[in-house]
């Protein structure tokens, strides 16, 4: 009995002692990038009550943990700078070394924004030379969870080969981008989820508030009903017996819907916030693929997770910038009247009416055959050019050329554009101006003759229609197109008729 009271009494010391260290979130950690010119909140967990002492570059902060545990100061803001030492101390003391003050950026979205460096076009080359301690890297696990994670495994790194080689592509290349112009050191924070659907980057309540999703929440609610530990227990033994058989054909992967990408709020719960309140300048966003099939959906569903995740931050609207979806399938001589694809771009170029967003249209880099193209640094580099011009001062072209307005001419229609930039339009590689469709009365597009008039206007005619009502540009999954600026700059796929007209 004594040596059962003094076990419990140890037990029970060590488990106080364990409460009492203060821990703080891996987001937290040696060689990590701090936002610079921004007010930076430093938290985590101790004993209720503890007493806790925040001090980095001469700035010193107390503050005590609550009830719950929880504690958080605020930094004031700093210069680009750098290396310092953060230190946290209470009865214990964490000490995190190499901490730069520069600029930092979350690599989000699916598996066009996941993609590795070392699967891409030019890896090879990149690999060898991604020696960049300017450039911090740190990636979230997957993991889906419909309650609030606080934490996950992992830490930031330099970027180097071996790191640079895994990460995303696409946030490797718009990181190079803007180390080579600023100067300071880029930190970036890669929580990309292959496959994910943007209804799982939102919570269950905003999605349930909003009243937009109600059916596609019950209809999720059905399947999770029905997926239980027996048939997941199923989907494992078929994996197993593939493995057996000699893995021939395609893998039947057992994923857990319950904790997959594709349930709404997972990947909000999972890897998005644990590091929600970490001070950022920005996101830069490639998804869509997932969600094509409610394209008119996706009209309300991303500006509203746009929102969602500024108002959760809680620091403004800060930059966001995205990957249109580039061109897949086979090649469309003439404009679809049902094209999801087509119509998800559509809502992508429609969520610009949000303040501080921008659009990297890449209708041009995309392979029919493959939903992963293999191009990721254009993708940085159109990204960067949103950056650079908006948030840091750059004077050069980001915006890909958009419909502005049209007037109906004897001619045919005069399609007028803004965000051309010096230079004008122009038809890449040959001179006849490809991707226009024009419409008369009787509501079916044909492909139209156009040709570029002054800067900013294209000419779209048909000699067979007289009376033309409507035009559409680059209106297909994989269209034939050839319209730019003269920075290379793809002009954006648009329709004028809304899709009421149309074969």
């Amino acid at each position: 009995m004594k040596t059962s009271i003094i076990s419990f009494f140890l037990l029970f010391l060590a488990t106080n002692l364990l409460l009492a260290e203060v821990q703080m979130p891996n987001i937290f950690g040696n060689h990590m990038v701090l936002q610079r010119d921004h007010l930076n909140p430093i938290w985590g967990t101790a004993n209720a009550g503890e007493r806790i002492t925040v001090q980095i570059d001469g700035q010193s902060y107390s503050t005590d943990a609550g009830l719950d545990g929880r504690w958080k100061v605020t930094l004031r803001s700093m210069p680009a700078s750098g290396p310092h030492v953060l230190i946290v101390s209470a009865d214990n003391t964490l000490r995190f070394e190499d901490v730069m003050v520069g600029e930092v950026w979350v690599c989000s979205g699916q598996s066009n924004m996941q993609w590795a460096l070392s699967n891409s076009d030019g890896g090879d080359l990149e690999i060898p030379l991604a020696d960049e301690p300017m450039i911090r890297m740190i990636s979230i696990p997957q993991v889906g969870s419909q309650d609030p994670q606080d934490n996950f495994i992992g830490q930031w790194e330099h970027c180097s080969p071996r790191v640079a080689a895994e990460f995303s592509a696409v946030g490797y290349h718009f990181g190079q981008r803007l180390k080579q112009a600023l100067g300071v050191t880029i930190g970036l924070i890669d929580n990309a989820w292959g496959g994910s659907a943007a209804e799982a980057w939102v919570p269950r309540g905003v999605l349930e508030a909003d009243g937009h999703s109600d059916a596609y929440l019950e209809e999720w609610d059905a399947k999770i009903t029905a997926y239980t530990d027996a048939e997941h227990a199923k989907k494992v033994a078929i994996f197993e017996q593939w493995k057996t058989d000699g893995r021939k054909g395609p893998a039947p992967w057992p994923n857990d819907i319950r904790t997959g990408q594709h349930r709404p709020a997972n990947l909000y719960n999972g890897v998005l916030h644990p590091i929600i309140g970490y001070g950022i300048r920005g996101v830069i966003w490639y998804q869509g693929e997932t969600n094509a099939s409610r394209a008119a959906a996706y009209n309300h569903l991303f500006p509203l997770m746009i929102k969602t995740w500024r108002e959760h931050w809680n620091q403004g609207d800060f930059p966001f910038y995205w990957a249109q979806l580039a061109d897949f399938t086979n090649e469309r001589p003439e404009s679809q009247q049902n094209s999801w694809w087509a119509e998800i771009r559509e809502a992508q170029t429609n969520a610009l009416s949000l303040p501080n967003t921008g659009q990297a249209v890449i209708i041009d880099i995309g392979e029919g055959r493959d939903i992963h193209p293999r191009n990721k640094r254009t993708v940085g580099d159109r990204l960067a050019r949103n950056a650079l011009a908006k948030d840091y001062g750059f004077n050069i072209a980001s915006e890909s050329p958009r419909y502005a307005s049209l007037e109906i001419q004897d001619e045919g229609i005069a399609v007028t554009f803004d965000h051309v930039s010096h230079g004008g339009l122009y038809a890449f590689d040959v001179p006849v101006v490809k991707g226009f469709d024009i419409a008369g009365a009787d509501g079916f597009f044909r492909r139209a003759e156009a040709r570029i008039e002054g800067n900013n206007q294209v000419l779209v005619s048909h000699p067979e229609i007289a009376q033309p009502v409507a035009v559409r540009y680059g209106w297909a999954e994989n269209p034939v197109l050839n319209l730019f600026d003269r920075n290379g700059l793809p002009v954006t796929p648009f329709r004028t008729d809304n899709g009421i007209l149309g074969n």
